[in-house]
């Protein structure tokens, strides 16, 4: 669906484009399921694994500092929006409060409905990577993961789970809902690792 919202374009734009994508100024949403909504007061996400077990309420993950980043973001779907901006809690940042145990390597991103998608550590713990509330000046709609999601710029959108309710850290990789149906176990967009046979 090229023309009005979409354009290929010229070139990738110094390197920001990744192979097969479009560009948009739009913000295509693309859910599995309805869209939840819920109130910010009833975000609770849950620590757990290899992990000291605690909860984050809606108030905790205020009280933490809060991060404005701008970045480019890329859907598995062949759509890619450039200098989108977000606040939130940034993934280090939660970090410093929460203790892991030895042998975590990766963390499994929990949502409500039941959805998850993994991420190696590696992955997780990138400065720019933010758990999000706030989306252009504006609080996160539900459409599009509020009242809190974690956003992964540096991979395919999939992996930025919207309503966000837990981290589960693990000793070793595992596929989430999504991974499990048939994408990639990591979604390096640069790559185009968008299936499980690419």
């Amino acid at each position: 669906m090229l023309g009005k919202f979409f354009k290929k374009p010229a070139d990738d734009m110094g390197g920001r484009v990744p192979p097969g994508q479009t560009l948009t100024t739009r913000f295509p949403v693309l859910t599995y399921g309805p869209a939840q909504h819920y109130a910010p007061e009833e975000v609770v996400v849950r620590v757990f694994g290899l992990a000291e077990e605690r909860t984050l309420t809606w108030a905790d993950l205020l009280a933490l500092p809060q991060t404005t980043l701008t970045y480019d973001i890329h859907c598995v779907t062949h759509w890619s929006k450039l200098d989108t901006t977000w606040t939130g809690v940034r993934v280090v940042d939660l970090l410093e409060h929460l203790q892991l145990k030895p042998g975590a390597t990766h963390v499994m991103q929990h949502s409500v409905g039941g959805y998850t998608t993994n991420l190696p550590l590696e992955d997780f713990t990138r400065p720019e990577n933010l758990l999000a509330h706030t989306f252009g000046g504006e609080p996160l709609t539900p459409e599009h993961g509020g009242p809190l999601r974690l956003v992964v710029p540096h991979l395919y959108f999939w992996k930025s789970a919207k309503w966000l309710t837990g981290l589960e850290f693990m000793d070793t990789d595992r596929p989430g809902f999504w991974e499990r149906n048939g994408y990639h176990m990591r979604g390096d967009p640069f790559a185009e690792e968008r299936y499980d046979d690419d």
